[in-house]
């Protein structure tokens, strides 16, 4: 029989908070060797863009990089093997600290990556500048994701929001109600976000909201993998129109346990075309 035309194939997109791409560049090349996604979005770069490494990526056939950096903290960026176009870099709650980029894919799918502040440790906004920023941040997203839903167009959006909304995203829904990332406002927050343009949880949608899963695990903890005290802080959310090609989503645990690893594991979710 004849073989089917490469562009039948799927779709894989990867998401990952890297946590300094510099100094995770053999972590990074591992994790391209053996999954090769077709694009892929990272968080948390912490370069400029002057001095981003783009060696590694274009020897592995990421032709086409969108860089939206900044050194020491935050950053974020597009890779792609494929054609992609640069659609727009947004200032989340009114500050240019480079925390989302978005890309126009070949079928005008809108590609949007974000890095949600993390919030700081007091889960008060009357005390926590870095807190209230957040939840201002979180607001911000929701009426644009309202305005998305008039729009009616294809969208994806990955990142690291920062935010465990589900009770099956953290290890101790009651031990963590009062910690930033699983606290109330948060989570009512994310849905509430979620809900104004009709987003899909991606992840959700193929491994059951009844099944733990996290893709975060702290630094702090001795034996992270034994304990298993995680968070599912980074998503991949699409739009309504995109809900029926999804076809797999994963974590990609492994990557966590690697030396000199991110807190944060890649997630990859296969799309049909």
């Amino acid at each position: 029989m004849p073989k089917k035309p490469v562009t039948d194939k799927p779709v894989t997109l990867a998401t990952w908070n890297i946590n300094s791409v510099r100094a995770r560049l053999p972590l990074m090349d591992a994790f391209l060797r053996q999954h090769d996604p077709d694009i892929l979005c990272l968080q948390e770069t912490k370069v400029k863009d002057e001095d981003f490494p783009h060696e590694l990526f274009e020897q592995r056939g990421y032709a086409h990089r969108l860089i939206h950096g900044q050194p020491g903290y935050n950053g974020v960026a597009i890779f792609a093997k494929a054609p992609v176009t640069l659609k727009e870099k947004l200032k989340l709650a009114g500050r240019d600290d480079r925390r989302h980029i978005a890309a126009e894919l070949a079928d005008g799918t809108i590609l949007h990556n974000y890095y949600v502040p993390a919030g700081g440790d007091i889960p008060d906004a009357k005390k926590n500048d870095k807190f209230a920023h957040k939840l201002a941040v979180l607001d911000g997203m929701t009426k644009w994701s309202a305005a998305l839903k008039k729009k009616g167009g294809k969208e994806i959006l990955v990142g690291d929001l920062n935010i465990a909304p589900l009770e099956t995203d953290v290890w101790s829904h009651k031990q963590l109600l009062d910690v930033v990332s699983h606290t109330p406002v948060e989570t009512e927050g994310l849905l509430k976000m979620q809900a104004a343009r009709g987003w899909i949880d991606a992840v959700r949608h193929i491994v059951p909201p009844s099944e733990k899963l996290y893709s975060w695990w702290s630094y702090r903890s001795p034996n992270w993998e034994l304990a298993d005290k995680g968070r599912r802080l980074d998503h991949v959310w699409v739009s309504p129109q995109l809900q029926p090609r999804l076809k797999h989503a994963q974590v990609i645990k492994a990557m966590r346990g690697m030396e000199k690893a991110s807190d944060h594991a890649p997630i990859i979710i296969t799309l049909a075309r």
